[in-house]
């Protein structure tokens, strides 16, 4: 493997979801908008929009191994064999891996990969008796296990598909902090599930990042409270988060995780549709905040990639498409005036 210092993560990118069923449309604006490091990273871009299975959980469900998940009423749980819910998964995933491989071809640079984190997969997926798997810590680690297995195949999938691209593995974990906290839910929605030991979710964590083979990976979570952190001793290489809701309380955490060369995938750029501020305007709040923190303005470009606030499945397809345009161009304005 090449070494991650050495890797260029490009200034701006996309969360992961885009609006609308279409896996080429999808495909061709995500690799359009983002066309390698001087633009931005492209990514395997995700249409919850679909339905069942295209949806968040549903996809990384389908990705498990030896683990099969089938739609309930109150949410996806786990089953005996796959059914046609991880049938449905799979195939719009091969569709999208269709679409990305088309317009990738002689492709170079960083290409991004999400997939749902095992503690907010823990918190979704129900077991046979209704309850999540969180509430049950032997069933989190088989449940941690067969999604690293499941990620080191799909990895080598896209691999196989983009041979000129470093691959970017980003975890989406927005319930970590009401795991961390016990403010799951149970299925009678009475009470709440114990808070998990945060050096067990630390260790969870580091295990599932390591499906990437030592290449790049990301957490993100679009949830306040981002515990910054926990993520990088979990060997986190970037973290990515929706900026509007940092607040001071932040401030040192940040700061020491710039100082120890993580990235931070700012989500500065709104995720559904409206007007766009200027490009400038976009980033000023980043600015301010490596102002606060004393940090030398010369490394914000570095630092920093721009991103929409969280993802995009809830715009428009023309608001999704100059959303991604406008990330671009606020980071390029990060770059030639980071004061």
């Amino acid at each position: 493997m090449s070494e991650k210092s050495d890797f260029r993560w490009g200034p701006a990118t996309g969360v992961g979801s885009m609006p609308g069923g279409d896996a080429r449309e999808a495909a061709k604006t995500v690799t359009g908008s983002f066309g390698g490091p001087e633009q931005g990273m492209p990514f395997l871009a995700e249409l919850p929009a679909r339905g069942p299975g295209a949806d968040m959980i549903g996809r990384t469900a389908g990705l498990l191994v030896d683990v099969y998940a089938r739609v309930e009423p109150s949410g996806w749980r786990i089953g005996d064999r796959p059914g046609r819910d991880t049938k449905r998964a799979r195939s719009w995933l091969g569709e999208d891996l269709d679409a990305l491989e088309e317009f990738t071809q002689g492709y170079e640079g960083p290409l991004k990969v999400q997939a749902v984190g095992p503690w907010t997969l823990a918190a979704a997926l129900e077991l046979r008796n209704g309850e999540v798997a969180l509430s049950d810590l032997g069933a989190c680690r088989d449940l941690a296990g067969s999604l690293a297995e499941g990620l080191r195949s799909h990895l080598a999938d896209v691999r196989r598909r983009v041979p000129g691209a470093r691959i970017v593995l980003q975890l989406d974990e927005p319930s970590l902090i009401g795991v961390l906290r016990g403010q799951v839910r149970t299925a009678s929605g009475y009470r709440t599930h114990r808070a998990v030991d945060r050096q067990l979710v630390e260790s969870t964590l580091r295990d599932v990042l390591g499906a990437n083979g030592g290449e790049p990976v990301v957490v993100h979570s679009c949830a306040p409270d981002v515990p910054f952190a926990l993520l990088r001793r979990a060997g986190a290489d970037a973290i990515s988060f929706d900026f509007s809701l940092l607040t001071e309380r932040d401030d040192e955490a940040i700061g020491e995780a710039v100082e120890g060369g993580a990235k931070l995938l700012a989500g500065v750029v709104p995720g559904v549709d409206g007007p766009l501020s200027d490009p400038a305007g976009s980033v000023m709040g980043v600015r301010t905040l490596w102002r606060r923190l004393g940090l030398n303005p010369g490394s914000l470009a570095d630092a920093v990639v721009v991103t929409p606030s969280c993802g995009l499945a809830g715009a428009s397809p023309a608001y999704a498409r100059a959303a991604l345009a406008h990330c671009v161009r606020a980071a390029r304005s990060l770059a030639d005036n980071p004061e």
